[in-house]
Parts: structure tokens; C-alpha cells; sequence
């Protein structure tokens, strides 16, 4: 069957809240909303060509304005209401903005196929260049693999990072 144009939708049992609030070492990771504005526009501009090549996905193509941003994470607080997808910024000790994770529906990143039918959630993140000069990528990588496994009723990850940590 050609998949391509679904999306396979979140699936989660009845009465399930998502997290709000992860840790895990001296990462935080909060539902993201608009009082991220600010340390996300610096942290995207900041990390184009990191993302284009640790997410990939090719987004962002150029810097956003706070006006544009602005328009996508109030989306991302809609999506997380209705749950239909859950979108975090991640902070090293609360403080210190290294970036953003994503769990998404399969097939909205990537084209749905039947390899990707398997799993239940598209998992994706990106940090800041000073983030990722210090080992944050792989740690929030890390921090993603205990909070699906602790906090979300997720049992087969598809991480569609291009890089992927060893």
C-alpha cells in the first residue's frame, strides 16, 4: 500500500497527560509557547546550517523573524493541547537555551512507507553550536531515549535525525 500522503497519528491510552516538564541530569526540556519567543528565534538563527545538517529536513532554509516564530509556536502550544504532536525548547539547568525536540506523527517529516508503519512516533531534536561544542546533542539525545521510555506511552521511537549519536 502507498502510505505516502498519511500521516499515522500519535496513539496514546485514555486519560494520558503529556509532560509538561522533563528532566533528566541538567537538561530541561518545557512544552514550548510563546514565552520561548526570544531564546528560540536566537537559537534557530544561530544553528541554520547545524540543523540542515543534525535534523535535517531542510527547515530552516533562512533566519525567522519573531513575527514568523511567533505564528509557529502557537501552533506548537495547539498541537500539544490537542496531542497531536508534543514539542519542547531544552534548557541546561533551566537557564541556558541549547534548542528543541519533537515528537511527532510518523509520515510528517518524512514520508510515510511501510518500514516507518513499525514505529509509533517520530522523534527529532536540534541544539545551539555552543550546545553541540559542549556534547549536548548527544546528551539530549540521551535525555529523549529516558523520557519515552519513563513519561510517553511510546514503545518504538523512529529517530529521523540525520546524525545520530553513537
Amino acid at each position: 500500500m502507498n502510505h505516502a500522503t498519511l500521516i499515522k497519528k500519535l496513539v496514546m491510552p485514555a486519560g494520558f497527560s503529556p509532560p509538561r516538564r522533563l528532566v533528566y541530569d541538567d537538561v530541561t526540556a518545557t512544552a514550548i509557547s510563546r514565552a520561548d519567543l526570544e531564546d528560540d528565534v536566537r537559537g534557530i538563527n544561530a544553528s541554520i546550517s547545524l540543523i540542515q545538517e543534525t535534523r535535517g529536513g531542510g527547515r530552516p532554509e533562512e533566519p525567522v523573524t519573531e513575527e514568523h516564530n511567533y505564528v509557529d509556536l502557537v501552533w506548537h502550544e495547539l498541537e500539544f493541547r490537542e496531542r497531536l504532536s508534543f514539542t519542547y525548547a531544552v534548557y541546561e539547568d533551566g537557564a541556558a537555551y541549547l534548542g528543541c525536540c519533537y515528537l511527532y506523527p510518523l509520515g510528517r517529516r518524512s514520508e510515510l512507507t511501510d518500514e516507518l508503519m513499525r514505529y509509533d512516533v517520530d522523534v527529532s531534536w536540534w541544539v545551539t553550536p555552543d550546545g553541540y561544542a559542549r556534547g549536548y546533542y548527544a546528551k539530549v539525545y540521551a535525555a529523549l531515549g529516558r523520557w519515552l521510555a519513563d513519561e510517553f506511552p511510546f514503545w518504538r521511537p523512529y529517530y529521523s535525525n540525520s546524525e545520530i549519536p553513537q
